[in-house]
């Protein structure tokens, strides 16, 4: 009787097995993740953080997270048994974990707390505060054209250039 072999391999490719090269081919990076390229092609529409950039000719070039990237798809998928939404949800749980946190407490107690900087810092706020509060004021409107008064009166062609008036044609 033949043997089968297992679907899912027992050890996948680690980081440090990636060449140190600038970028990857999309065949080098199908034998590094051990699957089809038409399957890496596929993984780029279905995960938003596997994107190469492609070359002047349109191929694909894969850098380094691209290839961990694509590795860690891999083992998601094949080894961890996770469908392609679950690995999406994933990611997403990780890049909120890797998201800058500000420290809630402070280590070393209340005595390393700088009392005025913190009430300079609330007036400031109360002062910001304060400020954008305030309805803002207009400016005057003013008029594009200038009013008409005596001393500026309806201007005629004549006036415009200080010409004389044309000289009358009397026919006879």
């Amino acid at each position: 009787m033949a043997q089968h072999q297992p679907i899912r391999k027992a050890t996948p490719p680690s980081g440090s097995d990636i060449p140190d090269k600038l970028y990857f081919r999309i065949g080098e990076v199908a034998k590094l993740c051990d699957v089809p390229a038409y399957v890496l092609r596929f993984w780029e529409s279905e995960f938003p953080q596997l994107k190469p950039h492609k070359g002047g000719t349109g191929q694909r070039l894969y850098r380094r997270r691209d290839v961990e990237m694509a590795l860690r798809v891999k083992e998601l998928l094949y080894n961890e048994g996770y469908t392609i939404p679950g690995a999406r949800q994933v990611f997403k749980a990780e890049l909120k974990q890797k998201g800058p946190q500000l420290a809630l407490t402070i280590d070393n107690g209340p005595a390393n707390v700088d009392t005025r900087q913190l009430r300079k810092l609330q007036k400031d706020l109360r002062d910001l505060h304060t400020l954008l509060s305030k309805p803002a004021a207009r400016p005057a409107v003013h008029s594009i054209r200038q009013t008409r008064t005596q001393s500026n009166p309806r201007r005629t062609p004549e006036k415009l250039f200080d010409l004389p008036p044309l000289p009358e044609n009397n026919k006879r």
